[in-house]
């Protein structure tokens, strides 16, 4: 609920946030459907990070300006927001990925990267090659393309662990299972789109991924689907 209610927040801040006031390169200050229309003049100038950054920073900060606080201050807050967010997300990346290397070493009694110091170095190491693979530095934006469907693959496959407990609990399960069949279907459609795309286009990176993504997300559900026929057999 609190994701959800933050995604609202950030819709609000880079659509109507954005029209409270823009500065163009000329320096004239623009607000309202001028100010939309020049940050959205069209998809190229909406494209990259960058701009899609700029536009939640922008909006956000013109939002908190308008409580009475300068604007200079408000920009500082929301870009200082970024940042953290981006360092917050980069800890629990590495403390998931290092909790998944352990628990894949113990079930294969792989004695090396057990420990946790040894699995956290193989994480650190493996993010650094995917970041400076291709000398810039920005390796990792490689996978960008990739962010937004495996996000939304991990809402479905958690509505379909939520959904397997409440129905070996026999506890309103039928709340969950709807959102989880239209989460599954949509984000698994838009994936099986994005890997075609990456193969006609031959980006190998982000085919080998999503396809990767892809299969662990049917076994995934192949495993939930035995789990229920196993529960309901007994």
């Amino acid at each position: 609920l609190m994701e959800s209610s933050l995604s609202t927040l950030v819709i609000v801040s880079v659509a109507a946030g954005i029209g409270l006031g823009l500065t163009d390169k000329g320096g004239e200050i623009l607000t309202g459907i001028a100010a939309f229309n020049h940050h959205y003049a069209n998809w190229d100038a909406a494209a990259g990070l960058g701009s899609k950054l700029g536009a939640f920073i922008h909006g956000s900060a013109n939002m908190i300006e308008s409580l009475g606080l300068p604007a200079k201050i408000a920009l500082a807050v929301m870009s200082v927001f970024i940042v953290s967010f981006a360092n917050t997300t980069v800890d629990t990346a590495t403390r998931i990925q290092a909790y998944v290397i352990m628990e894949l070493s113990h079930a294969y009694n792989f004695k090396l990267t057990k420990k946790r110091q040894t699995a956290t170095l193989v994480t650190v190491i493996t993010a650094f090659i995917l970041a400076f693979y291709d000398g810039s530095g920005k390796g990792a934006l490689k996978l960008w393309p990739l962010f937004g469907s495996i996000n939304q693959l991990l809402a479905g496959m958690a509505l379909l662990v939520i959904t397997i407990y409440l129905a070996r609990r026999r506890s309103g399960a039928f709340y969950t299972a709807i959102p989880m069949v239209f989460m599954i279907i949509m984000t698994s459609w838009a994936m099986v789109l994005n890997i075609i795309k990456f193969y006609s286009g031959s980006e190998w990176l982000l085919f080998i991924i999503g396809l990767s993504v892809f299969i662990l997300q049917l076994w995934m559900i192949i495993e939930g689907i035995a789990v229920l026929r196993n529960f309901h057999g007994k």
